[in-house]
């Protein structure tokens, strides 16, 4: 790419500089300017980047691509063996930007949403993909109108992409369709996560569904057919070519003999009519259905079955997500407190109720972004709780309070029920009450600092 192909992308205006400056390296964040590199000035909460251009420049940056910034004449002079360009708005010409250098690729791009599991989906995925092509791939969680260009503006002699894509609003899904233009959509599930923001379920499945307004002619959604509303959506579709995955329900890539152990989970599946064993290096049967999506994936770009068994094999989960620690006393620690949702805590409930221990606690902390479907949702989760036996639930939070007193209302005696306001007080409980061989589930919202917890038992 170059400043003109910018120009072309964004419809800026040059104000200095050279149409044939080579633009390789993107930069958003001033602190992070290599030589070289193009700056973005985005507006944020706090700060406005295109206020930052000069910096950005003074660092090294080559060209500059602003808005809302008037530059006088004179102050141009002083830029002459740089390149600025003026667009009407930033982010809007950095998604521009980044879905013009996609378009620079024939090459599958592989876009995830979904209620839950999209990380660790993307990672699976990703590593299988990567077994046969140089893949670029999301990292961290840049899963955002943010995140999605930035990954895509790394493009460089990759053959393929896998990119995750968040939302918590109609119209979110749609725009980063629109950047990747993706050539396998794939929806992990619909869930509840969100519903503050979108209402309904129903309305949480329309705008996961927007992925597939930008999906290329010929492409594929891959879905979970054990998903209600997928399975349901699925059947009356007649638009889309799908290929499912699933345990329960009849599908394309189905796993069958499921073990599900302390540190893996096994199955068995057709890959091309030939039976496979499958290991899933992490335990839990949601970690079963992200790799049964990998495997959809893997045969929809051609990998040879062999390499995606390897590929499912051999990856490794992004940090917090499912981390299992051992600690003193043969004691078991699940950190997965990057975020949480209905559909997450009754999979990592399931998981804790699998592994072997004395006493199984689950420490669940508030969800957010639920509205006014908060308190019901909550209640869901004691529910769950409930039914999967576990032996003692510490709550942290306000909202976490209604998990509690759903399983005391439910039956749980009420001294293995531990409602508290703070990270503090549940460490404080959990240091005075661990005991050998305990299993414990940490598991809230990412900002509820949960993390606080892990390192407060762990040392």
């Amino acid at each position: 790419m170059n400043v003109e192909d910018i120009i072309k992308a964004t419809n800026g205006k040059l104000l200095t500089g050279n149409l044939e400056e080579k633009c390789e390296n993107f930069c958003t964040d001033t602190r992070k300017i290599q030589k070289g590199d193009v700056y973005v000035g985005l507006k944020g909460e706090k700060f406005n980047g295109n206020e930052y251009y000069k910096e950005a420049l003074e660092k090294g940056a080559k060209v500059a691509v602003i808005s809302e910034i008037k530059i006088a004449a004179e102050e141009l002079k002083q830029y002459k063996d740089k390149t600025i360009i003026e667009v009407e708005d930033s982010l809007e010409a950095f998604g521009n930007i980044a879905a013009y250098k996609r378009e620079l690729y024939n090459i599958p791009v592989v876009q995830i949403t979904g209620s839950v599991g999209k990380t660790s989906t993307r990672d699976i995925v990703a590593n299988v993909v990567r077994m046969q092509y140089k893949t670029l791939q999301t990292e961290g969680n840049q899963n955002n109108a943010v995140g999605l260009p930035t990954t895509l503006l790394k493009l460089n002699n990759h053959e393929a992409v896998v990119v995750e894509s968040g939302m918590n609003h109609l119209g979110e899904i749609r725009y980063l369709g629109k950047i990747a233009k993706p050539t396998v959509a794939v929806i992990t599930n619909v869930g509840t996560a969100h519903i503050g923001f979108l209402g309904s379920r129903e309305n949480i499945l329309k705008a996961k569904l927007e992925i597939l307004e930008n999906l290329k002619p010929d492409g594929y959604i891959v879905i979970n057919n054990d998903n209600d509303m997928l399975n349901k959506w699925a059947k009356e579709d007649t638009k889309y070519k799908k290929y499912t995955f699933g345990i329960e329900q009849e599908a394309d890539v189905m796993a069958y003999n499921i073990k599900i152990n302390g540190n893996n989970s096994t199955y068995n599946v057709k890959i091309n009519n030939k039976e496979y064993t499958v290991n899933v290096p992490v335990s839990g049967k949601h970690f079963v259905y992200n790799s049964l999506c990998a495997i959809a994936v893997g045969n929809l770009l051609n990998i040879a079955p062999e390499n995606i068994i390897k590929g499912i094999a051999s990856f490794t989960l992004t940090k917090n997500r499912m981390e299992v620690d051992k600690i003193k006393n043969n004691i078991t620690i699940i950190n997965d407190a990057y975020n949480a949702s209905y559909d997450s805590m009754k999979a990592a409930l399931e998981y804790l109720k699998e592994l072997p221990g004395s006493r199984k606690i689950a420490v669940l902390g508030d969800m957010f972004e639920l509205g006014d479907f908060a308190e019901e949702i909550h209640r869901k989760v004691g529910i769950e709780v409930f039914t999967h036996k576990i032996d003692v639930l510490v709550t942290v939070g306000k909202l976490a309070k209604y998990i509690a007193d759903e399983v005391e209302y439910l039956g749980m005696p009420t001294e293995k029920v531990i409602a508290v306001d703070t990270t503090k007080e549940a460490i404080e409980y959990l240091n005075k009450n661990l005991a050998k061989d305990d299993v414990v589930l940490l598991k809230a919202a990412h900002g509820m600092n949960f993390a606080e917890i892990y390192n407060g038992i762990k040392e």
